[in-house]
């Protein structure tokens, strides 16, 4: 080659390369911040009168908050899987705690959002719980460039301070002497506030998942002290509210960890779960001001686009249960919140939203190629304006062919059985009048059934933990038959 030939590649190489870090130095960076079991006891949702968030509430003001965003599933993995994959539960057959969906035949090649952006040029870091569990953790899986620390309880009392009918060991809360400094999230939020002060100049999707509020819900002192011991940290109830729901809706958390409210009530723990709710709730909020903290000091945060959720709701006595495996709002709403380049300030949207609609809105935001084969939908019209009309509603499913569908006004649910219920969001806010077999509703029922997914696959081989069946008019919960007359369990 003559020493023209080289000079004319060099500069060929040096103006590619130099196009390449242009376009990357465009691409704006993403943090996503997850919190697991979060329902709407967030301020800016305004879910519980007395919540204190004040970092949360702080990113709403810089960005869009969703009013009414909704889970696919009320259960984790299925809905963190619909929301890194991009497919509905009803689509991907997954609805239990396990498997993992690369461990499907039929669902082990689908590129999930990290591997899209990767793709694109990202670096993909990740830290805590954004899969379930492991999942995407091992040497052999590709979801990740760079991972920090699992998800993690952190230290835990010498033994479970409550006695709960289940045992489980992990449903216990309460408060007892240790530092917030020794708990799972702040390691992972020490993490993720590292790898910000590091961050390299090419875009990077670092995602952040935060364990609390789930069980435990063990909060430091501190924490606890900032809301009352009395009556005034318990939801409203209504006493005879399953009486007008039908049989079905109980077969969806038939055997659980979680306790009943019968039992809260007499073992005198209902105030004592809620505080540590609210107080687990406000410890994870200081850490998503932690990390936030980081990146304005990263100066990166002109260029960054923020999205913070939770995976789905959590009952806290309301329909005499407590966790989560419902199709009602308590189990389905959940925080949504974009901020940075491409969205609105201080705007708060009342369209139904969906956590589906994560992976096709960051894909938009960031000038990416839309992907025709995610069922979610850009929610950039609202982040451009909040009263943007969303004729689609939300849907939630659990197990196969329980599906809630949630408008702006109406909430619809039809279980397996043909069951269903109606409730007036205007009206009815806490979902307390079933209208469903009312005839003057039958239009308003007609309307949101043409949104019921149009396949609702049986579970996907090899899954276990909290999975419902109905065939042939019989009921299977996690392998066992329940006969009509089976009384409802305590547990």
């Amino acid at each position: 080659m003559t020493s023209l030939s080289r000079l004319l590649a060099l500069a060929l190489t040096v103006t590619l390369l130099g196009s390449t870090l242009a376009r990357a130095a465009d691409k704006p960076n993403i943090l996503m911040i997850a919190i697991d079991d979060q329902n709407d006891w967030i301020g800016c949702l305004g879910g519980h009168p007395l919540a204190k968030t004040p970092h949360i509430d702080a990113l709403a003001k810089r960005g869009t908050v969703f009013l009414s965003a909704h889970c696919q599933s009320p259960l984790c993995n299925p809905s963190r899987t619909s929301l890194m994959t991009g497919r509905r539960p009803s689509t991907t057959g997954v609805y239990g705690l396990a498997p993992w969906f690369r461990q499907v035949e039929a669902l082990k090649d689908i590129v999930s959002l990290p591997q899209a952006l990767r793709k694109h040029g990202y670096k993909a870091y990740s830290t805590g719980k954004i899969y379930h569990g492991g999942y995407g953790r091992r040497k052999t899986d590709d979801e990740f460039d760079k991972l920090g620390p699992p998800a993690g309880v952190g230290v835990r009392p010498e033994k479970k301070l409550v006695d709960t009918p289940a045992k489980h060991p992990l449903v216990d809360w309460g408060v007892f002497p240790h530092k917030d400094e020794d708990k799972g999230d702040w390691k992972v939020a020490s993490w993720a506030v590292d790898e910000l002060k590091n961050s390299p100049d090419e875009p990077f999707f670092l995602s952040v998942g935060f364990f609390l509020p789930h069980v435990p819900c063990y909060a430091t002192q501190k924490w606890f002290d900032l809301y009352p011991n009395d009556k005034s940290v318990l939801p409203p109830i209504l006493r005879t509210d399953r009486s007008d729901t039908p049989r079905f809706s109980w077969y969806l958390h038939w055997k659980l960890p979680e306790p009943r409210l019968k039992f809260l009530e007499e073992a005198n723990q209902w105030e004592n779960l809620c505080r540590s709710y609210l107080a687990c709730t406000s410890f994870v909020d200081s850490q998503v001001g932690r990390v936030l903290k980081a990146l304005d000091e990263s100066g990166k945060r002109d260029n960054t686009i923020i999205v913070l959720w939770g995976d789905h709701g959590w009952h806290l006595g309301e329909k005499e249960i407590t966790g989560k495996n419902t199709l009602w709002d308590d189990g389905t709403r959940v925080p949504l919140i974009f901020a940075g380049p491409g969205v609105s300030a201080d705007a708060r949207c009342t369209q139904p939203a969906e956590l589906l609609d994560i992976y096709p809105t960051l894909l938009d935001l960031a000038g990416l190629p839309e992907d025709k084969s995610l069922e979610g939908l850009s929610l950039r019209p609202q982040l451009d304006d909040a009263s943007t009309r969303r004729d689609v509603p939300a849907i939630t499913t659990h197990n196969h062919d329980n599906h809630g569908v949630r408008s702006e006004n109406w909430r619809y649910i039809t279980y397996a059985d043909g069951t269903q219920e109606l409730y007036d969001m205007r009206q009815d806010p806490n979902e307390w009048k079933n209208l469903a077999d009312d005839p003057q509703y039958a239009d308003v029922i007609a309307r949101h059934r043409k949104y019921l997914p149009k396949a609702s696959l049986k579970p996907v081989p090899g899954s276990k933990h909290r999975i419902l069946l109905y065939e042939n008019g019989k009921v299977n919960w996690e392998g066992e038959d329940v006969a009509k007359d089976d009384p409802i369990p305590e547990i």
